[in-house]
């Protein structure tokens, strides 16, 4: 036991305990457990003061923070009993906010009595440094603007258990037995930053992500490569900066740069406060989850470190994982992490040794990793989560076959799904293909989730270390009999089946229901991430919002796919036939065949680049036969090819009061029958030369980037709002423009476009097509004509 506990009991009524009158600093205070330790001051030690280290984030002060944190769950019970108004008066009357982080200009109170500090960027994949800047960096800030303050507070310095690093065995609360230096492993990561952002900018590695995505996003045109190029060098450097962090960790002991930057923070604590003279605590608390009993059973803000993993499960994600059924999965809630932090607040050590503490449940309150799994396979059998098809998923059984097996599983699983998405990604986008899409890739995120969860919580889920919680037991015994209710922390008192399925598993189960159906909403119809079943927009009533009355929004539709059930290379076959004599037909089939993979490639390459190859083929058209045909057969033709759902949606607009535009890069001619529908028609614009097309355009054709470019201009000079419009396209050559306005539609998309859509939440409309006939008996006035 330390010398902290041999000095007798610690008095934790609210008028006697030794926090009262003290003034207390909270770093951390938004976060969950900063949170709900300003709240445990302010509801049950009505005589402290309090400063909260807050920094502003955007154009929201400190203050406004600290202002909206009141409003949070966590304030409820203390709301309820004495009303907002109180509460709003205490907090102003008790509470103060200093603007800023931790960083070299941080200006403390110069009559602090305690100090909690708490802030850290909890994440186990964060780059190195991110991670050396958050729990090592700010840490010296902190205690270096402490010594500037010339006073003597207890520090009770908020680490995590997991400091101890891979190891097998007891782990007593002690100092930590390790020679890193803090300072030579902060002036390297630093300096990976800037190692890597060079390497990022090497023609070998930007020649290799330009390339991948020109192959996944060149039919959206140049500056969507561009800019998803950039988007893939930053998440490339981020990925190395993890890397470099897990790697660097693992080579000094720690399973990643979370626990090893926690545990060089606190040698940061030790060196400079410590070794000082000043009195120092650090508590060490194990993986904090939601609350047993204070505010009220459940509470907790946001998923926290084992829900994703929990949650993924209850989704039927994981069918198996990784991790040792016989270690321990220490758990503790949050308000006895909360209740035993304020005890060693107010039981400060000797200047001469610094006292440790282990919030901990694994020695005497064992969870195993298998029992912890049990409890979630009892729980989502009894309230399964939703499928999004109105039926709900079956949880998978676990046999534990082992990390290597599962492993080995995982990789082969990895390729043969990367094998099936090429292959798939080359066929046409069809109804049976989009549901194959679909469902490859569910799993696909499946996998992924499986291995990112394997990546980041495996050394936790195969752990074989036990934490010692000696000291903070000694503690919790020294409470009065009557405040161990209130304010104790013995983990025995934990009943896990109780805490995991009756208080645990409903809260991160509600939060997970909440998030998909905001999900559902923000998509506004029922084609979810949850959901791969496509809509129609045939009922706006069951399956959309309805449209809102307005004169300054644009609905904009794309024509081949979309609107059109037919191409541009249809369209030319069926006025060539009806143009040219019978005897010339196997001539211009045989040779628009022999060029048709030259065409796909093209279109696969470049939307433009295709239409300008193919309307090559229109060279010495007569115009006005050409017209002629298009107002008479081909325009009927066209007309019964039109798709009934995109006419009912183009009413709905017209009858919202919405500008109604169809824009393609089909020739204006050959779009004349559809012109009454919309309000303006937008199409290219084939050259002609005594009374003959020539083959070539008179402008580029407004296709991807370029139609995006037009939509903006469009907007602009008829005085529209594009956040509140709409757009409908089909192809991942739409994707550009689709993502300019407000309510992007996909219709019948390609499998480029459905994944796009899928990942965005972006509603997937599944318009009938009408009855098509076949080209050789559309009609007989074809016939006759050609025979002419």
């Amino acid at each position: 036991m330390t010398k902290s506990h041999e000095r007798g009991t610690v008095e934790q009524g609210a008028d006697q305990s030794p926090l009262r009158d003290a003034h207390i600093l909270l770093t951390g205070v938004t976060g969950f457990l900063g949170q709900a330790i300003l709240e445990k001051l302010l509801a049950t030690y009505p005589s402290t003061r309090v400063s909260v280290l807050i920094r502003p984030r955007g154009s929201r002060s400190g203050q406004a923070r600290l202002d909206a944190l009141l409003g949070k769950p966590v304030f409820e019970q203390w709301r309820g009993r004495i009303g907002d108004e109180e509460l709003r008066s205490e907090v102003a009357r008790r509470v103060s906010v200093i603007e800023g982080g931790l960083d070299d200009g941080l200006q403390l109170p110069e009559d602090l009595d305690v100090v909690v500090h708490g802030a850290s960027a909890v994440s186990f994949d964060s780059p190195i440094d991110e991670a050396f800047d958050d729990n090592v960096d700010g840490a010296r800030a902190l205690y270096e603007a402490l010594l500037r303050t010339g006073t003597d507070p207890h520090v009770v310095h908020v680490s995590t258990a997991y400091v101890a690093g891979l190891r097998k065995g007891l782990v007593v609360e002690g100092p930590l037995a390790h020679d890193v230096g803090w300072r030579a492993e902060q002036s390297a990561a630093t300096a990976a930053r800037a190692e890597v952002e060079q390497e990022s900018r090497h023609p070998e590695v930007l020649r290799e992500l330009v390339e991948a995505e020109r192959n996944k996003h060149g039919k959206a045109g140049p500056q969507a490569v561009t800019l998803a190029a950039e988007e893939a060098r930053v998440e490339w450097v981020r990925s190395r900066l993890v890397d470099f962090g897990r790697t660097r960790a693992q080579s000094l002991g720690w399973p990643d740069s979370y626990t090893l930057t926690k545990a060089l923070g606190e040698r940061v604590a030790e060196q400079l406060w410590s070794a000082a003279g000043h009195r120092l605590s650090l508590v060490r608390p194990s993986i904090i989850e939601s609350a047993l009993r204070h505010p009220y059973p459940g509470w907790i803000d946001g998923f926290k470190v084992a829900d994703p993993l929990i949650v993924a499960y209850g989704k039927g994600h994981l069918r198996e994982f990784p991790g040792l059924p016989d270690s321990v999965l220490d758990v503790i809630p949050v308000d006895l992490v909360v209740a035993a932090t304020l005890a060693v607040a107010a039981s400060p050590p000797d200047a001469s040794e610094p006292g440790y503490f282990q919030v901990t449940s694994g020695a005497r309150n064992p969870l195993s990793y298998r029992r912890m799994y049990a409890n979630a396979h009892s729980y989502f059998t009894a309230h399964p989560m939703p499928d999004g098809a109105g039926g709900h998923i079956q949880v998978p059984t676990w046999q534990f076959p082992g990390v290597r097996r599962v492993t080995r599983r995982l990789a082969r699983n990895e390729r043969l799904l990367g094998m099936a998405e090429n292959s798939l990604g080359h066929l046409p986008a069809s109804p049976r293909t989009r549901v194959w899409m679909g469902e490859l890739q569910k799993r696909v995120n499946g996998l992924g989730a499986l291995r990112n969860f394997a990546d980041l919580y495996q050394s936790y889920t195969q752990t074989e270390v036990i934490y010692d919680d000696t000291n903070t037991y000694a503690l919790h015994q020294t409470l009065p009999m009557d405040q161990r209710g209130q304010h104790g922390f013995d983990v025995a008192d934990i009943d896990w089946e109780h805490y995991l399925q009756q208080v645990h598993m409903p809260g991160i189960a509600a939060i997970a229901r909440a998030h998909s159906a905001r999900k559902r909403s923000n998509a506004g119809s029922v084609s979810s991430a949850q959901s791969d079943r496509p809509v129609s927009s045939g009922d706006p009533g069951q399956h959309e919002r309805e449209l809102p009355h307005r004169s300054d929004v644009v609905a904009v539709f794309d024509l081949q796919g979309t609107v059109l059930d037919s191409n541009i290379i249809e369209q030319y076959l069926l006025t060539q036939l009806a143009r040219l004599p019978r005897s010339r037909w196997p001539v211009e089939l045989a040779d628009l065949l022999r060029l048709l993979p030259r065409y796909v490639l093209a279109d696969r390459r470049d939307r433009g680049e295709f239409i300008r190859d193919f309307v090559r083929r229109y060279a010495g058209t007569e115009e006005a036969d050409l017209l002629k045909l298009v107002d008479g057969t081909f325009g009927d033709v066209l007309r019964r090819r039109v798709l009934p759902d995109a006419l009912d949606r183009i009413e709905q607009h017209r009858a919202a009061g919405h500008h109604t535009v169809l824009v393609t890069g089909a020739i204006d001619v050959l779009v004349r029958p559809l012109g009454s529908y919309f309000d303006d028609v937008v199409a290219a614009r084939m050259h002609s030369q005594n009374g003959h097309w020539t083959g070539y355009l008179d402008s580029p054709p407004l296709v991807d980037e370029a139609r995006a470019a037009w939509l903006q201009q469009y907007a602009r000079a008829h005085g529209l709002d594009l956040d509140a419009s709409y757009a409908y396209g089909d192809s991942h050559a739409d994707r550009v423009w689709l993502e300019l306005v407000g309510h992007p539609q996909t219709v019948n998309p390609d499998l480029a476009l459905y994944r796009h859509a899928k990942q965005k939440h972006w509603p997937i409309h599944a318009w009938d097509t009408p009855r098509r006939s076949r080209i050789d008996s559309l009609s007989g006035s074809l016939a006759a004509r050609s025979d002419r």
